[in-house]
């Protein structure tokens, strides 16, 4: 029976390790043989996920070529792959990744660690704070006061209950986009809402132009839906977009959809200015590209004095180019899956039509909570007490950050949930394999980036503050003293962390 369930090719293979920055050399040790390193990149890549467990491998003589060394070199890098259990061959079959037994599956997107695992580990893997209280609970018992009426119902409600879908519309006419109902559907969470856009208008092999870096778990999303992804990098530090690269990527390639995050994007935490918006809107138009803008940050602004341009999908009156993707999760809960798309009404009815294939609307209560919030104000209020937990958390991270790791560099953004940070010339992989060791969990650049780009970053969101930021700088230390050193093993489990 043939045991992998995936394959991965000689050349994106290739891509793939020769990103890798090399391990850095401790005090007096020699360059490793070339079986040696290869056989660890392709292990540290089946440990953070970016190469899958029961992943075809490609034939020795296929990865020699793609690499340009020796077929001896690529067996006794499978072999030694085999003797440390990171991969498995059956004559006939080929060879196929694996895991050690008793070693945990690597998460190829940014779960949040189960609440069980939370006295030992700091979580910086995931950019989602607590519940705002008290407005999760009032929102909850709003709801609850409100079901009766749709208790009486069949309760199915494809494009969203239509309360909510007025109250969103009246959210945008009242930021100057005149919006009918009829332009927005209720989904489950802004990733629904993209899953649902990829799988209308990107069929598979189509191309999506992203930006580089991008959200990690959008571009799995994409590339599990058979997507051919292009990236677009994005300016340095908090420069947001190259509107030349956009222009060029979307005139050569002419992506079928592009996705960009223009309010303090994740993981950089640039602002697109106005600018920039109006000139990606009217590329996007001139090539024919469904141009997907995810605001779900879009209401965490963080410094009073950052000033907020207009919405991308105000540059596109008719609404044929952009389609708008909002979320509850980032600017009120992650706990609180209800995300939507504003859209003209014709690709609305589309969407909704679509989607009786796959999850058949949004839960009703969860939709009356928000409901709750939006009609009674207490959205705002929420809100507010979101940038006030990320505000001090931010500020506390970039203290104990600069105190700990002074070669870190990163620009801190005025918005958003997340630094990136790029980390004095170490490997943001190895980073991550080591913070698990010593207590912190910490996603790599190269899960935001295409084919192992970013190697040299690491991405910190404002999830812990005071004390426990703190402690999380200590531990990100240590972890960088065990990547500089080489070691590998034999590091102490870390102590209990109570906040």
């Amino acid at each position: 029976m043939v045991q992998w369930t995936s394959t991965v090719g000689a050349a994106q293979l290739a891509r793939q390790l020769q990103a890798q920055q090399p391990r850095p050399a401790g005090p007096g040790s020699r360059k490793p043989p070339a079986y040696r390193a290869l056989a660890d990149g392709v292990r540290l890549l089946v440990l953070e996920g970016r190469v899958p467990v029961a992943a075809r491998l490609p034939a020795e003589r296929e990865l020699a070529l793609a690499l340009a060394v020796s077929r001896t070199t690529v067996a006794a890098a499978y072999e030694a792959l085999r003797a440390e259990g990171f991969l498995e061959s059956r004559r006939g079959a080929g060879s196929w990744t694996a895991v050690p037994a008793g070693n945990p599956l690597p998460a190829r997107g940014l779960e949040p660690l189960p609440p069980e695992s939370l006295g030992s580990m700091i979580d910086l893997g995931c950019a989602s704070l607590p519940a705002p209280e008290p407005w999760l609970t009032r929102a909850v018992q709003g709801a609850l006061e409100e079901l009766p009426p749709y208790a009486h119902t069949h309760g199915d409600y494809p494009a969203g209950l239509p309360a909510l879908r007025q109250l969103i519309a009246d959210r945008y006419t009242e930021r100057g986009i005149p919006t009918m109902p009829e332009q927005i559907m209720v989904t489950t969470g802004a990733m629904g809402a993209i899953d649902a856009i990829c799988h209308l208008f990107a069929g598979r092999g189509e191309r999506i132009a992203v930006e580089s870096p991008s959200y990690a778990n959008i571009l799995q999303l994409m590339r599990e839906a058979g997507a051919r992804l292009v990236p677009v990098a994005m300016e340095e530090g908090l420069g947001g977009w190259d509107m030349n690269r956009w222009r060029q990527v979307l005139r050569d390639s002419a992506p079928r959809l592009a996705y960009v995050v223009a309010d303090f994007h994740n993981p950089t935490g640039a602002l697109a200015d106005e600018q920039q918006r109006r000139a990606l809107v009217d590329a996007a138009r001139s090539a024919g590209t469904v141009l997907v803008v995810d605001e779900t940050m879009n209401e965490l602004r963080l410094d009073a004095d950052v000033a907020m341009p207009r919405r991308v999908c105000a540059f596109d009156p008719a609404g044929s180019t952009v389609l708008t993707v909002g979320s509850a999760s980032k600017a009120f809960w992650a706990g609180m899956r209800i995300g939507w798309v504003r859209a003209a009404p014709d690709v609305i009815r589309s969407l909704v039509a679509a989607r009786a294939y796959a999850d058949m609307g949004t839960p009703v209560l969860e939709q009356l909570a928000i409901n709750w919030l939006m009609r009674t104000g207490g959205w705002e209020q929420a809100v507010e007490v979101r940038r006030g937990q990320a505000r001090e958390n931010r500020d506390a991270l970039v203290t104990a950050l600069r105190r700990e790791l002074p070669d870190w560099e990163f620009e801190v953004p005025g918005g958003g949930l997340t630094l990136w940070v790029r980390t004095g010339g170490l490997s943001g992989s190895r980073l991550a394999v080591a913070g698990e060791r010593v207590g912190v969990r910490v996603p790599s650049g190269p899960r935001f980036g295409v084919d192992g780009a970013f190697e040299g970053y690491v991405r910190l969101p404002f999830t812990v503050g005071g004390p426990v930021a703190d402690e999380a700088a200590l531990r990100l230390a240590a972890a960088a003293e065990l990547v500089r050193s080489g070691a590998g093993a034999g590091v102490e489990a870390p102590r209990s962390f109570v906040a």
